[in-house]
C-alpha cells in the first residue's frame, strides 16, 4: 500500500550499519488468515515465512502486528507439529520490530532524515501490548532536532482498525476512528506518525473523510528519512 516505507526502513537499517536482504519471494506472513480463522492457511504461510527467514542473523518488520505475528502467533498455529514449533520458536527470537530493533539492537545514534515540524503520535496496539514499543519510536523522533512532539490525549488507545475488526463492525470502527483523529488534531499536529501500516491507513481514511486534507499521516521510517 505504501511502498515507500520498506524502502525508508532499509535506509534506516543501513544507516545502523546492517546489511539488509529483501527475500524476493516473500509474501504475507498470514496474520489476515489467522484473524479470520483460516488455521490451515495461516499454517502454510507460517511454514513459507520460516523457510524464507529462519536462515537470516535478525528479521525486522515496520510493522508491529506483523513483527507480533510472526513471533508470538506462529508457534501456537504450529503447535501440533512440533518440528515446525520449534523452528518458530528459534526465528521469533531473532524477530524485531523496527524501531525496537534500532534502538535496543542496533543503537542506532543518528538518524538520515531532517523532518521538521509538530507532530503526534499514535501508539498501535499490538505493538504496545504484545512487543512493548513506546519509548523506542519516541527515542528516535528525539534524533530530530527539528521535530516538536506533541501527546495526544488517549495515545495509547486503539484508531478502530484492528484487521478484520474495521469490516466486520465498521459503525463502530469509525467512531472509535474519529475520536482517535480529534484528539490527534487537538494537538496542532501537522503529522500524525505511527509504526503499523494498518492503523495509519485508517486514520488517514477518516480524517479525509471528515474533510481535514492537510494533517499528514506517515509512518515512523518515512519521518526518520524524510529529506527537504
Amino acid at each position: 500500500m505504501r511502498p515507500r516505507i520498506g524502502f525508508a526502513a532499509i535506509e534506516l537499517l543501513e544507516a545502523a550499519g546492517c546489511e539488509v536482504i529483501v527475500p524476493a519471494s516473500q509474501t504475507c506472513c498470514g496474520q489476515p488468515a489467522w484473524n479470520s480463522g483460516d488455521r490451515a492457511a495461516a499454517a502454510q504461510l507460517a511454514k513459507k515465512v520460516i523457510v524464507e527467514f529462519e536462515g537470516f542473523e535478525y528479521v525486522v518488520a515496520p510493522s508491529g502486528s506483523c513483527a507480533d505475528h510472526i513471533k508470538n502467533e506462529y508457534p501456537v498455529i504450529l503447535a501440533d507439529e512440533p518440528e515446525w514449533c520449534s523452528r518458530a520458536v528459534a526465528l521469533g527470537r531473532r524477530v524485531y520490530e523496527l524501531t525496537d530493533f534500532l534502538v535496543n539492537v542496533a543503537k542506532l545514534d543518528r538518524v538520515p532524515g531532517s523532518f521538521a515540524g509538530r507532530v503526534t503520535y499514535h501508539d498501535s496496539c499490538t505493538g504496545l501490548r504484545s512487543l512493548g514499543i513506546k519509548a523506542q519510536p519516541r527515542a528516535l523522533l528525539a534524533r530530530l532536532p527539528g521535530v516538536e512532539l506533541q501527546e495526544m490525549s488517549g495515545a495509547e488507545e486503539c484508531c478502530g482498525f484492528g484487521g478484520t475488526f474495521s469490516v466486520k463492525f465498521g459503525e463502530l470502527s469509525a467512531a472509535i476512528a474519529e475520536r482517535k483523529c480529534a484528539n490527534a488534531c487537538a494537538t496542532g499536529a501537522a503529522a500524525i506518525v505511527g509504526g503499523d501500516l494498518g492503523c495509519l491507513l485508517n486514520i488517514e481514511g477518516k480524517l479525509r473523510r471528515m474533510g481535514d486534507h492537510e494533517t499528514q499521516v506517515l509512518h515512523i521510517a518515512e519521518v526518520l528519512t524524510a529529506k527537504p
